[in-house]
């Protein structure tokens, strides 16, 4: 599936930093604002170590992991939405990805200059919220104009469009996201194509000092993040770019012995990414065989033909049936054939929804 998760922040908080760690993709980082013009895209794999226990079993050739991509987009400034540093630009940029992890600087480094002059992370923070504010409050006013005249005729769509375009109207004048709208899915589907920037998810990224990594949450910068991440709903995940970027170039047991020298079980990575994965209301489900044993990635809810089009159209467009097994109840038989024996191995048709790693084999006709 082709989703995607924006970087983004003021100049100089570790985006670049931080996408290079997770893609190693070399996108260039420097100590001064608007480094990152044109937007750096990467593709990463979501770890998930279901793979491995599950090739232990089917012993394939190969093990393909799900992935997904991550944008680092240019640092945003004051004034943004009327134009200041990039701009439309960067709005633009984001209105492209389907969620956004907003990295927010939480450490002292008076080498590292903040395009405000001092540390404040609630201030950064309602920076860059009031520009995607100011942003989607443009955006509603032009389409109520038109849809007002619309409604003047009778229109009746034009109508049921009035009354959602006022509820954003009023909460984006408050300074608050359109996320905080409470909308049922046939509103979000009418508003759909606005494709507005606070209707996106978001995920705090608290950039913090390698000092700080084995106790985050104990940071002051990182508690004021945690307190407004809590208060929109949203998600926090302390990470030290600069030591994600030192671990990114180290492999197998010589990872293991840095992370276990930081007193960490996972990279700071891994969590960001599996919280990047599951911000953005995604599962995996599994294909396994002699040639490989495969990650898929669908939305929650998916049912079996259009989780089968992710690997071919074909496989939606004859669909017949769906060969599944739920992860755990391999685990606990050990082989795929003792699973069949034990009739946990069973058949699905159309209407089945994808349970998170199910483990599937389609059968179809075309």
């Amino acid at each position: 599936m082709a989703l995607t998760t924006g970087i983004v922040g003021l100049p100089n908080v570790g985006k670049s930093t931080l996408f290079n760690a997770i893609t190693q993709a070399g996108a260039e980082s420097a100590n001064y604002p608007f480094c990152t013009i044109d937007p750096n895209v990467g593709v990463v794999d979501v770890p998930d170590p279901r793979l491995k226990r599950l090739a232990e079993i089917v012993k394939p050739q190969r093990i393909v992991p799900t992935s997904f991509q991550f944008v680092d987009i240019a640092g945003l400034v004051k004034g943004a939405s009327r134009g200041e540093g990039l701009g439309n630009k960067f709005l633009s940029h984001i209105r492209e990805v389907d969620a956004i992890i907003h990295v927010v600087r939480c450490f002292e480094d008076e080498n590292i200059t903040h395009v405000a002059g001092k540390v404040d992370p609630a201030s950064d923070i309602e920076t860059i919220s009031l520009e995607l504010v100011f942003a989607d409050l443009e955006t509603v006013e032009k389409r109520l104009d038109r849809v007002q005249r619309l409604k003047k005729s009778g229109d009746k769509l034009a109508i049921a469009e009035h009354d959602i375009l006022v509820r954003l109207q009023e909460a984006l004048s408050e300074g608050k996201p359109a996320r905080s709208v409470a909308l049922d899915r046939d509103e979000k589907l009418t508003i759909k194509s606005l494709n507005l920037l606070t209707m996106k998810n978001v995920l705090y990224a608290a950039n913090v000092s390698e000092g700080d990594i084995s106790n985050p949450w104990e940071n002051p910068y990182v508690q004021v993040v945690q307190q407004i991440a809590e208060s929109e709903g949203a998600g926090v995940v302390p990470i030290s770019a600069q030591v994600e970027a030192e671990i990114a170039e180290l492999d197998g047991e010589e990872r293991e012995l840095f992370l276990e020298e930081l007193g960490l079980e996972t990279s700071g990575l891994d969590r960001l990414i599996s919280a990047a994965y599951h911000l953005l209301g995604l599962i995996t489900y599994f294909t396994a065989g002699e040639k490989e044993v495969r990650a898929w990635t669908i939305r929650q809810g998916t049912k079996a033909p259009q989780a089968a089009a992710v690997i071919h159209t074909d496989f939606e467009r004859g669909f017949i049936r769906a060969e599944v097994t739920a992860f755990d109840d391999l685990m606990a038989c050990g082989s795929l054939a003792t699973a069949r024996e034990k009739g946990l191995l069973r058949l699905e048709g159309k209407e089945y929804v994808v349970h998170d790693a199910d483990i599937m084999t389609f059968r179809f006709n075309v």
